[in-house]
């Protein structure tokens, strides 16, 4: 029989599932290797239910502490379906997953993958983000390492405080962007507990692998400041060296704690942090922002889909954004580094087919010298134009992209103008949550009378106009970054490179079928996710060798089949 056991790290783990420790051995209570008896119906990891089987409750000394029954995890998850399905508000089924998850961890990740497409919406966007909005009030026990400026100084000692010592990626948050909401301080901590979640449900990353931080530096928030049951320190945001050595030490503690291979992406971080953190570490840490690389990552690869449906090359195209934040110029500038790869043409050439909008109208040449470091390589030549629909008239983009975390920005008059301008406009609406999004699915296809290609950051249903059933696409980050991750633990990548987010895109693209496009789609269902994952991981991994990042030697023969045969198993 072939083993199913793999080095990691200083052990080995079970690469079909987190422990098998609790289907063969008999241990007597009161020995601390294996939970038994009460303690086990206490450990989410090892907890099944009703599922524990006849041999192992004699064996676990569990005879009397359940009913009866014996159920199989299928029966277990059409009664929890059932009931989660009975909730009327989003909020109190995201509670149910979250109480799932705390009790049986491999349950929670079972219902995810087997109902990705209804619960995905519940545990990531939007749900994630009221949740963020209320986790002081509906907090019930830690889910990841707190760290706060109490604890500076000591942050090797918090990180050995968690009980998991084999950790490969870690989500962190600061809490001062978080979605399209502002700054929520340390109830952010949601983003990084939902993220990690999906890459466990979607990229097959081991959940006791997984570390979620909340970095609390304060909040500017009135609001959370006085709330009686704000989690988080009540105290305005520290800023400048006060930060930037409280983060310093974090990385340090990390790499000193888990070594060089340890994946740390950078979560909702405010746009002049983002920035300056990915740039500075980027270097002399395997980090990612998902922010700036994932958005950017999954918004190209629906781009590089779309050409089937509106014609033409990348280069061939003219990008207007609305948004000029961390995804915004992430977004330009891969489409950049990309349509330079394929025409060899400058960078500095191919960015200026490419247009920004923020806050004070379009980014012109004029306004170098007031613009932020990160808008500057978007400053073209042109004269000052004030609002979203003139530059639309001004620029006439073949593709509209909006990034700017404000509702209802995409108004009747935006869309027309792209419907004259072009045949098929495709327009990408990429705020969230729900409420932030530029436009819904139903204004874009009724204001462009059916012939926009769209896509957008949260989900919308599929929108029948005149006879017609169009599925809008969801540029969702939660299609990358899982299999991007998987990607570099299966090689064993010490740093991240741009051309992996290009591989993790064209990867994506791929997967798209021809009966996705027949119906305005362009990316592929949600329901093949881990499939998708898996060819990411590939074609990432693949790249991280190509580009002599990789570390773990010999390089697999079969890069998809090793990337399946890697992924967690949530089946008891």
């Amino acid at each position: 029989m072939k083993s199913t056991l793999k080095e990691v790290g200083d052990g080995v783990q079970d690469i079909n599932g987190e422990h098998r420790a609790t289907e063969k051995q008999l241990v007597t209570p009161g020995t601390s290797s294996v939970a038994s008896g009460y303690s086990l119906l206490r450990d989410p990891r090892q907890y099944k239910g009703l599922a524990f089987t006849e041999k192992e409750r004699d064996a676990h000394h569990l005879r009397g502490l359940l009913p009866p029954a014996v159920a199989s995890q299928q029966l277990q998850e059409k009664r929890l379906m059932q009931n989660i399905r009975q909730y009327q508000l989003p909020l109190q089924k995201f509670i149910a997953m979250i109480e799932l998850q705390e009790r049986n961890e491999r349950l929670f990740y079972k219902l995810l993958i087997d109902n990705v497409t209804e619960l995905l919406p519940i545990v990531y966007t939007p749900t994630v983000g009221e949740a963020c909005q209320k986790y002081g009030s509906i907090f019930r026990r830690p889910q990841g390492l707190y760290i706060s400026l109490k604890e500076k100084g000591k942050i090797v000692e918090v990180l050995k405080n968690w009980p998991q010592k084999s950790i490969q990626v870690i989500v962190v948050t600061d809490g001062e962007r978080i979605l399209g909401l502002g700054d929520l301080g340390c109830q952010g901590m949601g983003i990084s507990v939902g993220k990690l979640s999906l890459y466990a449900a979607l990229g097959g990353v081991r959940p006791s692998a997984c570390l979620p931080i909340a970095i609390d530096v304060g909040t500017n928030n009135e609001k959370l400041l006085n709330d009686e049951f704000y989690i988080g320190l009540k105290q305005r945001r520290a800023t400048g060296k006060e930060y930037y050595d409280l983060l310093h030490e974090f990385m340090m503690a990390v790499k000193q704690n888990y070594g060089e291979k340890v994946l740390i992406q950078f979560e909702d971080f405010a746009n002049h942090n983002a920035f300056e953190l990915l740039a500075k570490y980027r270097t002399s840490h395997l980090v990612f922002n998902d922010d700036i690389q994932g958005t950017a990552s999954v918004v190209l690869a629906g781009v590089v889909s779309a050409l089937k449906l509106i014609g033409g090359a990348l280069a061939d195209h003219t990008f207007l954004f609305l948004g000029a934040g961390e995804a915004g110029t992430g977004i330009a500038e891969l489409i950049a580094y990309e349509v330079s790869k394929q025409t060899n043409v400058p960078i500095e050439e191919t960015r200026k087919k490419i247009w920004l909008v923020d806050s004070k109208g379009l980014i012109v040449r004029s306004r170098k010298d007031s613009l932020p470091h990160f808008k500057k390589p978007w400053a073209h030549e042109h004269q000052p134009v004030k609002d979203l629909l003139s530059a639309v008239k001004a620029i006439k983009p073949t593709v509209l992209i909006g990034s700017s975390g404000v509702g209802r920005t995409f108004t009747k008059e935006v869309v027309e103008a792209m419907s004259s301008i072009n045949q098929k406009p495709l327009i990408m609406a990429l705020s969230n949550p729900t409420s932030q999004s530029e436009c819904t699915a139903e204004e874009v296809y009724t204001w462009s009378k059916g012939c926009a290609i769209f896509a957008s950051g949260s989900p919308f249903d599929p929108f029948k106009y005149k006879g017609k059933t169009f599925v809008p696409g969801q540029a969702n980050n939660a299609y990358i970054f899982p299999g991007f991750g998987l990607g570099i633990l299966i090689s064993g990548a010490v740093r991240v490179h741009d051309d992996m987010l290009l591989a993790a895109a064209e990867a994506l693209a791929a997967q798209v079928s021809k009966e996705n496009y027949d119906k305005g789609m362009i990316y592929p269902p949600f329901t093949n996710i881990r499939k998708i994952s898996a060819h990411i991981a590939a074609n990432v991994a693949a790249k991280a060798y190509e580009l002599g990042l990789a570390t773990r030697r010999p390089r697999p023969a079969d890069l998809v089949k090793y990337a399946e045969s890697s992924m967690y198993s949530p089946v008891y």
